[in-house]
């Protein structure tokens, strides 16, 4: 089939950051639109189902690998229109998330500086609401192209449609596996005022004597705040072999967080969680906190996982790990989590042949 070129049983834990998983029974890369509708068609023919895959830097695929077509999508490209005191950037989903950010602080765009060091591709970024340091790519989204697998025709999904949510969107919670998409079309404002809405990064630009922080400033904080605790890729650094932060942060009502502070209080008296008010009245808090106060410390070991040394929020493989591994840990946290507080933890990454509960 034209603009298509297909591998069978293609080990996909080399594909991933955390490095575990199965094999995909099919594989195709493709960089253009052609080469997507080509699969796209082809995977209906042949009934089997079909996922993208990106970078692999947030999911956990498992040990029985992925039945059908694994997708490579390298749309590229990058188109600028400048309106009204802004500008839209389009986007092709094959596009390197931290080269885009690279491309708009150069500029001094402003809008997803702090979204600095996330691996991935765009593609990924609206499925996932990815966010840091107070900053949602949500924010800056204006439109979403992409391929409905149940019409094979090409859609575009506003700001709103997408239904953006705390980490997720109608493309993971609502429709999940429905939509592929193609592009996406970014709104950044020229010479904008950076971002800063968060204490970590607040205290790293003090520390650094700056006192009227750019866009650059903000940019390397983050970088430098990420790359200590692990969660920029590097060579030779064990800690960075995770699918990035596995559980979100703990998002609460305020009867809520009544309920987990008495729990705190029971069990580590004096202690009190930081907690981050959100516009609607809610709470977020660091699910990290908890984790660490649950029994489990940076460092710990169980077997061939363990957590990061840097961030206890991030389950590596530390050699040899299965995704059933992986797994068991992270159900452990859970449960130990659960048991103490009575907060329920949610898995941050995308989990395909993987059972949660």
């Amino acid at each position: 089939m034209a603009n298509l070129v297909m591998d069978e049983h293609v080990p996909l834990a080399p594909l991933t950051t955390i490095g575990v998983g199965g094999a995909a029974r099919y594989l195709a890369r493709v960089r253009g639109r052609a080469g997507v509708r080509a699969a796209v068609t082809w995977a209906a023919d042949a009934g089997v189902p079909l996922m993208a895959l990106g970078r692999g830097s947030n999911m956990l695929i498992g040990d029985d690998g992925f039945p059908g077509l694994v997708l490579r999508v390298g749309i590229p490209g990058a188109r600028v229109v400048e309106t009204g005191g802004a500008v839209e950037v389009t986007v092709g989903a094959g596009v390197s998330w931290a080269a885009l950010v690279r491309y708009a602080v150069a500029r001094d765009w402003a809008g997803i500086e702090c979204l600095a060091g996330i691996p991935g591709l765009v593609g990924a970024g609206p499925v996932q609401n990815i966010g840091a340091y107070g900053q949602e790519v949500c924010e800056t989204i204006l439109r979403v192209e992409a391929l409905d697998l149940h019409t094979r025709q090409t859609v575009t999904f506003n700001n709103a449609e997408c239904r953006f949510g705390y980490r997720t969107s109608r493309f993971r919670r609502d429709e999940p596996g429905r939509y592929l998409i193609l592009s996406v079309t970014y709104r950044l404002i020229p010479g904008g005022a950076p971002y800063i809405n968060y204490v970590e990064l607040e205290r790293t630009l003090a520390a650094w004597a700056i006192k009227d922080p750019t866009i650059q400033d903000v940019y390397r904080a983050v970088w430098e705040i990420r790359r200590g605790k692990s969660m920029v890729l590097r060579e030779g650094d064990p800690n960075t072999r995770s699918a990035g932060s596995f559980f979100t942060n703990v998002q609460l009502t305020a009867a809520q967080m009544q309920a987990l502070d008495e729990a705190i209080a029971r069990e580590l008296p004096g202690a009190r969680i930081p907690r981050f008010r959100q516009p609607e009245g809610n709470y977020k808090a660091p699910a990290a906190w908890l984790i660490e106060r649950a029994g489990f410390a940076r460092g710990h070991c169980a077997g061939p996982v363990g957590l990061s040394t840097n961030h206890a929020l991030a389950i590596i493989n530390r050699g040899g790990a299965t995704a059933r591994d992986v797994l068991a840990l992270a159900r452990a946290i859970r449960d130990a989590v659960h048991d103490r507080f009575g907060v329920s933890l949610v898995p941050e990454p995308m989990l395909i042949g993987c059972a949660w509960e």
